[in-house]
């Protein structure tokens, strides 16, 4: 397994960053920013400062990409800043790939939370060593409506704040309710969450142990080619966690997908896949991609690769943390998945 730096775990009364790397959207919903700063604040005691551009707005930043790129510098290097919050995914973060300077990332390893398309900066800081966490934004999960999610707040603290390994679970209710974030009324209403089914389990007996590398497949695609594609040697062995966004593909189209990492040799590599659940799936659109994801694993020799699907992280909410680059444990008799290390020190 590659080896990676662990960033410093944080702590109540440490401060954090918060970047616009994807959309500066932000500057739309003041209000439910300034909700997610309270609940961090609340539930974690941190205190979160602005990088120099992240409130600038989304003209600005759409035609700015080197601006965004050095935010995150900037918060990398700032001794006060002890971590590096996403405010909110979008969709052309693959344009800060030539602004990145992933020898800083290396040496000042920090805290770095997103998830959508901030899996092209997340997998940057794989590329430099570094581990990262796929988790809610700052506008998403830590935002929610009415507060977070003990759920939310559970998988934070285990990833970010305790040195040590822990268990993922699974959330016991979930919700896809759409709700206004420009209305600010409803800030303080809570959303209607439903009972969850839990995990499905798509194959594999056998207990299995890897690294954690994966994202949003819709990113995974744009960033697919380019210099800030991993290297294989970051994906041998590896356990697969992918997902996909509101943009609702096909399940015929994640599996055009997984070919394609069946076809580099990634899937023939992997030790295990992880599988969210659908962003705005119809129960008939999750049981044909379920037959997809079996049918591809069939196609490349995979049919022992154990699959975990309907889990809890990207796209959907109540959202997991995931640390990148840790080790796990796929234990299909036991039906748990176990990150083996911390991913802070």
């Amino acid at each position: 397994m590659p080896e990676f730096i662990k960033p410093s775990r944080l702590q109540r009364g440490d401060t954090v960053a918060s970047v616009s790397l994807s959309s500066g959207f932000v500057t739309e919903v003041p209000h439910r920013y300034e909700a997610g700063k309270r609940q961090l604040r609340d539930a974690f005691g941190l205190q979160v400062v602005e990088a120099p551009n992240a409130l600038r707005g989304a003209e600005y930043l759409h035609r700015h990409p080197q601006a965004r790129a050095d935010d995150l510098h900037w918060a990398l290097e700032n001794p006060e800043v002890r971590g590096i919050f996403s405010v909110i995914g979008g969709d052309d973060s693959v344009r800060l790939l030539p602004h990145l300077d992933l020898d800083l990332i290396r040496r000042f390893p920090k805290v770095m939370l997103g998830f959508s398309d901030t899996t092209i900066t997340l997998m940057q800081f794989l590329r430099a060593g570094v581990h990262a966490f796929y988790g809610p934004a700052i506008l998403t999960d830590l935002a929610e409506n009415a507060g977070i999610r003990d759920f939310v707040a559970r998988g934070v603290r285990r990833a970010l704040f305790d040195a040590r390994p822990f268990g993922l679970e699974a959330a016991s209710e979930w919700t896809e309710e759409h709700v206004d974030w420009r209305d600010e009324a409803r800030q303080e209403q809570p959303r209607s969450f439903q009972p969850s089914d839990g995990w499905v389990w798509l194959g594999g007996r056998k207990r299995v142990e890897g690294h954690l590398v994966g994202g949003c497949l819709e990113v995974l695609d744009m960033l697919n080619g380019t210099p800030g594609w991993p290297e294989a040697r970051l994906w041998d062995g590896a356990i697969l966690c992918l997902e996909t966004s509101e943009d609702v593909p096909p399940p015929s189209q994640v599996g055009y997908w997984l070919r394609n990492f069946g076809a580099q040799g990634i899937l023939g590599k992997a030790s295990g896949l992880l599988m969210s659940r659908p962003k705005a799936y119809t129960p008939d659109m999750t049981s044909r991609l379920y037959d997809w994801v079996k049918r591809v694993a069939w196609e490349f020799g995979r049919e022992d690769l154990p699959i975990v699907a309907n889990m809890d992280f990207g796209h959907t909410s109540p959202q997991l943390t995931l640390p990148l680059g840790a080790k796990v444990v796929i234990d299909p008799t036991k039906a748990t998945v176990d990150v083996l290390e911390a991913g802070v020190s």
